[in-house]
């Protein structure tokens, strides 16, 4: 049997070294690739699956544009279908669709072809939406590794809303087999003998290369031919049994080194949180802002966005599993998204009328307030603003704007110079009071907004209420009560129900590396001791602020096989919150971690049996078995252990209880008499990879030290619980967590604004309202993420409506916006003409 060879290397663009590092090695192997094209000692090149490396490439080395282009037009290399080489789970949907939409515009800039295989080598696992977005793109085949089922050399992999596509199941790094010519021969035939074990029939794929290696030519005389993805594919398109069928996400424990690597769900969990708010600021607010207003100027400054934060979305960045150096410089880009996102923001309401500089004179009178809903449906919930008066006057009310007084908090008040400056505004400095008011908006407009009046007079402003002594808070139907463990009981009159450990936090340790979690042998679980609680009750919220102290062991021991005997306390602030009108358990920890080698999570049991969960993930809700905390540990060399957790979005649900989490992505649903979902709230290890982990069994990766992987920082997660059951209601509970509501003081002496309303969506969510790319319309894209039919209709936008795919291509024509029927599971994109 002849075995089909693709030449490649696998680059990641940072990793054990950071990005500018890695990139003059990648000048220099694409060099040496253009010199072996040209000399015929390589047939075809396959440079990675992602366009960025010839853009990284080519960036320093701009002398080998033309050499690179001629050879990419000749077929000779392969680029994409991605522009990154994204961790598949931990980003948005959008995120995924936006890395394809990125990689043909740059493959089209350079001049390059882009190839048609969906080539996902190394990620940690894989989405079960995945053949739904690359379908989307046209693409019906995918090359997978880590999380596909072992037994399967190739299958028909099926996506919750029944997109297929054709799937290898192959490990990328096989360097050694055609290294050296002496013993090619045989390492070849012990290769095709593997192979043989996985699939009697074949043909077979030798991907001749690994990371960071330049490729060697094919030795002469042996029995393979060069090829390229796409013609493995074709030979093996119609090879496929008809009972190799998968269906949903890849996460299956894998044979020999084939590693899931599911610690990297949440190591150095504060990049997953960055990540998760620069996608909400540019899904959520950026784009429709910028459609609303109809600014075709920002084109450019979201593509640069986007640009930036997908550089940030690799397995090796997002995961948390490189070097120091490499994280810090991911902290820098996110930091630029944001910059970039806001001022997108802020431009886009400055044309719809809404100026939210505050330059001029501070206000002494009334300041006007305008409250944002970035859902396409009205929404109600919680909002903060922060309102800056002139010295010696308060904030005395807040209307609404037919002029009803709406009950409000103040949670701070400073005195502090307020700075402004812009293109039209000359730098100034006023000196201000703040005062950081909250309070609970209700029904503002489906895509817009609504206007509050704060009202200002002299006086002190009153000082933040600091609560009086208790242990417990009603407000309507529930009551909830603080145990000495810090966590809480909820109990709801209106049902009978009482759930208690609710957020209990639990600290054990962890001896593994950046990759895995890992026991230690003898292992200690830690949870707070009550300290100090105080009760708050308002108008607007009833709360519990509880301090509470974790008192820790410092580290591991010497030889990591137990924590050490030295203890250091980590004092926590945990609030619970109840807000009016809404029926939600806003849960909140913060803490300053100063301990190493420990995890920490939050867990939430219910009180209704259970033997599976339900998590959200890129546009489907998916079934999961609730499992032991962690699976057997192995006893081979070169396994690892079932972690138990998974990728979750930002939504978990058992039987009667649902917790919403975005930014948290690592969860466990756990089996038991009171089944429990538990959230990871931090995980801190000190090294990059270990080889004598007990829960996997070799290195993944380096053997070097990341003591900033032991996140000394200020910790800060929040967890939402609700006790509804309904798929849909829960879905666009999660959405409004992701993207709650916001407010901004306006100019002083603009008008309050009326409400006013925009894109309105029934019976589904709205994943992306954005520009299109080729900048002619706007690109709408519709979601059904349960298991039941829906029919969609949209409204509060004069556009004629045409279906397209994810590429923004069209389908179809016309669509009715007054009836678009959602099956289970679908997504539908439309675009104006």
């Amino acid at each position: 049997m002849t075995v089909h060879v693709v030449h490649h290397t696998h680059w990641d663009r940072e990793w054990y070294r950071p990005m500018e590092s890695f990139r003059a090695r990648l000048a220099e192997l694409v060099e040496r690739i253009c010199d072996q094209l040209d000399a015929g000692e390589l047939g075809r090149f396959h440079l990675d699956g992602q366009t960025i490396t010839a853009l990284d490439a080519l960036a320093v080395r701009p002398d080998l544009a033309a050499r690179v282009r001629a050879h990419g037009a000749a077929g000779r290399l392969q680029v994409g279908p991605w522009h990154v080489l994204a961790d598949n789970q931990l980003v948005s949907g959008e995120n995924l669709i936006r890395n394809l939409l990125t990689a043909r515009r740059v493959a089209a800039d350079l001049g390059l072809p882009l190839a048609t295989i969906g080539y996902c080598p190394d990620a940690f696992g894989h989405p079960a939406d995945l053949p739904r977005v690359l379908r989307g793109f046209g693409l019906d085949t995918a090359l997978v590794w880590r999380g596909a089922p072992p037994e399967h050399a190739r299958f028909t992999w099926r996506s919750p809303d029944s997109s297929t596509v054709t799937a290898v199941n192959q490990g990328y790094y096989e360097p050694e087999v055609l290294w050296e010519a002496a013993g090619a021969p045989e390492k070849l035939d012990a290769f095709r003998a593997k192979q043989a074990a996985r699939d009697a029939d074949g043909p077979y794929l030798l991907l001749n290369g690994g990371d960071h290696l330049a490729p060697r030519p094919l030795p002469a005389g042996l029995a393979a031919t060069e090829d390229t993805l796409a013609g493995y594919f074709g030979r093996i398109r119609d090879r496929v049994g008809d009972d190799a069928v998968v269906t949903g996400e890849l996460r299956y424990p894998g044979d020999w080194l084939t590693f899931v690597l599911a610690g990297t769900l949440s190591t150095r969990l504060y990049l997953k949180q960055a990540n998760a708010a620069a996608e909400t600021l540019l899904e959520a607010w950026a784009e429709p802002l910028t459609v609303r207003a109809g600014r075709t100027s920002s084109a450019g400054l979201l593509r640069h966005a986007w640009n930036l934060l997908l550089e940030n979305a690799p397995h090796d960045s997002i995961c948390g599993c490189s070097v120091d150096e490499v994280h810090r410089e991911n902290e820098v880009r996110f930091a630029r998204v944001t910059q970039v996102g806001e001022h997108l923001v802020e431009r886009a309401l400055l044309d719809l009328g809404l100026d939210t500089r505050l330059a001029g004179d501070p206000v002494t009178d009334a300041a006007a307030i305008v409250v944002l809903n970035a859902h396409a449906a009205p929404s109600t919930g919680p909002v903060t603003v922060d309102v800056h008066t002139a010295p010696g006057h308060t904030v005395t009310a807040l209307r609404d704007a037919a002029g009803a007084e709406i009950p409000y908090e103040v949670r701070e008040v400073e005195s502090t110079p307020l700075f402004c400056a812009d293109l039209d505004i000359l730098p100034d400095t006023r000196q201000t009071v703040r005062h950081r008011i909250t309070a609970v908006a209700t029904d503002v407009p489906a895509g817009g907004w609504t206007g509050w009046t704060a009202t200002v007079a002299p006086g002190e402003p009153p000082a933040p209420p600091v609560g009086v002594p208790g242990r417990a808070v009603t407000r309507g139907d529930w009551t909830l009560t603080v145990a000495d463990d810090a966590s809480f009981t909820l109990v709801d009159a209106a049902s009978g129900r009482t759930l208690g450990g609710l957020g209990r936090l639990v600290d054990v340790g962890d001896a593994g590396d950046t990759y895995t979690y890992d026991p230690p042998v003898t292992d200690e679980v830690v949870v707070p001791v009550l300290r100090d609680v105080r009760v708050h009750h308002g108008d607007v919220a009833s709360r519990l602020v509880v301090r509470a102290d974790l008192d820790v062991p410092t580290g591991l021991s010497a030889d990591r096989t137990a924590r050490a005997a030295e203890r250091v306390v980590l004092p926590l602030t945990i609030t619970a919150t109840l807000w009016g009108d809404v029926p939600e358990l806003d849960w909140h920890v913060e803490f300053d971690n100063t301990a190493d080698d420990h995890r920490i999570q939050a867990h939430f049991p219910t009180d209704v049996a259970a033997t599976t969960w339900h998590a959200d993930t890129h546009f489907s809700m998916l079934e999961r078995p609730l499992k032991e905390p962690l699976g057997p540990l192995p006893t081979e060399r070169g396994h690892e252990a079932d972690a138990g957790v998974a990728p979750v979005r930002s939504l978990s649900v058992l039987p009667g209880l649902a917790v919403l989490a975005p930014g948290l992505p690592e969860v466990q649903g756990i089996r038991g008499r009171r089944p429990a979902l538990a959230v990871t709230i931090l995980r801190a290890v000190g090294w990059l990879s270990r080889p004598d982990l007990r829960a996997r069994t070799a290195g993944a990766g380096p053997q070097l030290r990341t003591p900033e992987a032991q996140c000394h920082r200020r910790v800060s997660a929040s967890v939402g619980v609700r006790l509804d059951t309904d798929e849909a209601t829960l879905a666009g509970a999660a959405a409004r967590r992701r993207a709650p509501l916001r407010a901004y003081q306006l100019r002083p002496g603009r008008p309050t604004p009326a409400p006013v309303s925009g894109l309105r969506v029934d019976g589904a969510l709205v994943s992306a309202y954005k520009p299109a790319e080729d900048g002619e319309g706007v690109v709408l894209r519709l979601v059904n993420p349960t298991a039941a039919p829906t029919v969609a209709r949209i409204s509060g936008v004069e556009a004629r409506w045409t279906e397209c795919d994810l590429a923004e291509e069209p389908t179809g024509g016309t669509v009715d916006p007054t009836r678009i029927p959602m099956a289970p599971y679908a997504t539908h994109t439309l675009r104006t003409t």
